[in-house]
């Protein structure tokens, strides 16, 4: 009996991670009966993935719920799901606005080996605060003054400092060093190697929602236990890389054929792609035949991305003042407002700009996580964890002055090591392109590097899923409201 289009259209998603679970989950809650999702690795959830560092749990991957506010709508998920405590949901949490900006209680350690003065400190932060909201409005005033978020930097910081701090001369070394730290901090915020590869024009597309960024008690990966309950079962298939993407044929009943490295062929009449966008900036050349057209080719290779690891450390006592939540590491010995080192090799580990301390205490134990980005995180991964534990721990010492302290447990990510793990309207049109007379909708492209305003998020990443499962049903079913803004 002959296939009826609509609902049994087949739809293969690749990627199981928050982008191709969203989209799988969308169009099985709206009846579609053919969906079949390919992962590459062992494990759905992609860069949401909780481990453990002794007994404590960790977020090797995506760490916060940002803006957990109704807008966002993995908050949404993880309410309905109740993942969250009551805190977290309490509307008072949902009402607080920090512009992206969390509010935690800093302290700061000198290369020097001493503890700063949040007094002598503070100032940097709004001064430097002031220039990031500056830096965003250009988005829409246009007019940048010069090309990249780090020049910008570069070139107002110091002028408004001498106006500003002219009345303290002893605390300029250390504040400027400080300033270094915060563009370090923000390498890490925006995934980049250095923040001159940052646009000026484009930092301020980014939005930010409302609420106090807060974590999972469980995990992040209950979101995606709970998202994986819902499925059909064996709808997903692992350990199934993607060799290519064969589309637009013609004499077959269905326009692609999905090519795995174990030699299967999946064919189907839409396919969703949610790889990142590294993975694609590799194989963009080989993914898709025919290839990509030229402008999206272009889009590709121009849309910057970065490394961001994270290094987590476990003390059995902790060296930190109880209220602290976030140690920054002040270089007092570097020169100039520079983001990167100037030897990878050697001076890695001083692209490490500070930790977050994981709280609360009673659920992690004494654990600090460090932020390191850019090529120094890439290189970080090639070393051994002896001599990563070893760097580090010299490092501690240096700045607390203490030549005793010593993390008893160490767990780091490795991101660029993972094979499979970016102009962004562009990016996310599917293929064919419009004017085609090819059949529509073939291949269809989501991720967080195809969202406009959510990017490099993991609720970023869950509305572009749910955009082009909403495009098939759409293309099926024209009449009924879009599901963007629900559940």
């Amino acid at each position: 009996m002959a296939r009826r289009p609509g609902l049994d259209a087949r739809i293969v998603v690749v990627g199981c991670g928050i982008a191709g679970l969203g989209a799988a989950q969308r169009l099985v809650r709206r009846g579609f009966r053919d969906v079949r999702v390919l992962e590459a690795t062992a494990r759905s959830g992609g860069r949401v993935h909780t481990g453990r560092l002794g007994s404590n749990i960790v977020e090797i991957g995506a760490n916060w719920i940002h803006g957990p506010s109704q807008e966002n709508p993995v908050f949404r998920l993880a309410c309905g799901y109740n993942l969250l405590d009551q805190e977290a949901m309490s509307e008072e949490n949902q009402a607080v606005d920090v512009g992206g900006h969390p509010p935690f209680v800093p302290s700061f350690l000198s290369s020097n080996g001493r503890w700063l003065s949040a007094d002598v400190m503070a100032p940097v932060i709004q001064l430097y605060t002031s220039l990031l909201d500056k830096c965003q409005s250009f988005h829409t005033t246009g007019g940048e003054p010069v090309e990249s978020v780090g020049e910008f930097i570069r070139r107002e910081l110091p002028k408004l400092a001498m106006q500003e701090w002219q009345d303290q001369p002893a605390a300029w070394d250390a504040r400027m060093a400080f300033a270094r730290t915060l563009l370090k901090v923000e390498c890490c915020v925006c995934g980049t190697h250095s923040m001159d590869h940052v646009g000026l024009g484009a930092f301020g597309m980014y939005t930010t929602l409302p609420g106090l960024d807060c974590t999972f008690p469980g995990g992040y990966e209950g979101l995606i236990d709970h998202m994986m309950a819902e499925l059909p079962k064996d709808i997903v298939s692992y350990n199934r890389p993607v060799k290519c993407i064969h589309w637009n044929e013609s004499g077959s009943a269905l326009p692609v054929r999905i090519e795995c490295e174990n030699g299967e062929m999946v064919p189907a009449d839409h396919v969703i792609l949610t790889v990142p966008l590294g993975y694609l900036k590799k194989h963009q050349n080989t993914l898709l035949d025919p290839p990509l057209p030229l402008g999206k080719k272009h889009s590709i290779q121009r849309m910057g991305f970065g490394t961001n690891n994270k290094i987590f450390l476990e003390f059995e006592e902790p060296f930190w003042e109880p209220d602290c939540e976030i140690i920054y590491l002040v270089w007092e010995d570097e020169v100039g407002l520079t983001d990167v080192v100037t030897d990878i090799r050697t001076s890695w580990i001083k692209k490490l700009s500070g930790f977050t301390v994981l709280k609360p205490t009673e659920r992690y134990g004494h654990v600090l996580c460090g932020w390191i980005a850019g090529h120094e995180s890439e290189y970080m991964e090639t070393l051994s964890e002896a001599e990563v534990l070893h760097t580090v721990t010299q490092l501690i010492r240096r700045f607390t002055g203490n030549p005793i302290i010593a993390p008893r447990m160490l767990l780091r990510s490795q991101w660029h090591s993972q094979p499979y793990t970016c102009d962004i309207d562009n990016l996310a049109q599917p293929l064919p392109l419009s004017g085609s007379h090819s059949k529509p909708l073939q291949v269809l492209f989501a991720g967080e590097a195809t969202h406009p305003r959510f990017f490099s998020t993991v609720h970023g990443a869950l509305e572009s899923g749910w955009r082009e499962a909403d495009r098939l049903i759409h293309h099926y079913d024209p009449s009924p409201a879009p599901l963007t803004s629900r559940l």
